[in-house]
């Protein structure tokens, strides 16, 4: 296990220096999936909520806030993100959406946090725009699906 590298020897946050590191294509997949009652699923699935084209409007917030992300988490840095696509799979016999966002950059520092937060905000949006029908729709499961790049390599969740 690493060290924090966002504290410093006298306990403060610090941004992480990353002057020195070499830059490198990176690439991060982050997931997450939100449940519905059925009839929310089926609303979703079908184009008929009254707010839109749900799954359309979320993956634009996706892509929106992982360009935003510096401004989210502190002691992130800015990126100059190369490509970021938020893909849905649709679980029908459960009733959910799987949120997944892929970011690439070349740089010195990762983007897992990017991916992350890109998509939290798909999921986000989901609930938003269904809410109105369904206040009980849960998300869970937020989670790194892979990353590569930069000193620590390729990391793939299990």
């Amino acid at each position: 296990m690493g060290e924090l590298n966002h504290i410093n020897t006298e306990g403060n946050a610090v941004m992480v220096d990353v002057s020195e590191k070499d830059k490198t294509k990176r690439r991060a997949v982050a997931a997450g999936t939100i449940a519905m009652k059925r009839e929310t699923f089926e609303m979703i699935a079908g184009g008929t909520v009254p707010k839109g084209d749900v799954l359309a409007v979320a993956r634009v917030a996706g892509i929106m806030a992982v360009k935003r992300t510096p401004e989210l988490i502190p002691l992130c840095h800015p990126l100059l993100i190369e490509k970021c696509t938020v893909d849905f799979i649709l679980h029908e016999e459960e009733s959910a959406i799987e949120a997944r966002c892929t970011a690439l950059v070349s740089g010195k520092t990762g983007v897992e946090m990017e991916a992350l937060t890109g998509a939290s905000a798909a999921l986000l949006t989901i609930y938003d725009m269904c809410k109105a029908v369904d206040r009980g729709m849960e998300i869970r499961g937020i989670a790194l699906l892979e990353k590569s790049g930069g000193k620590s390599g390729t990391y793939a969740r299990k």
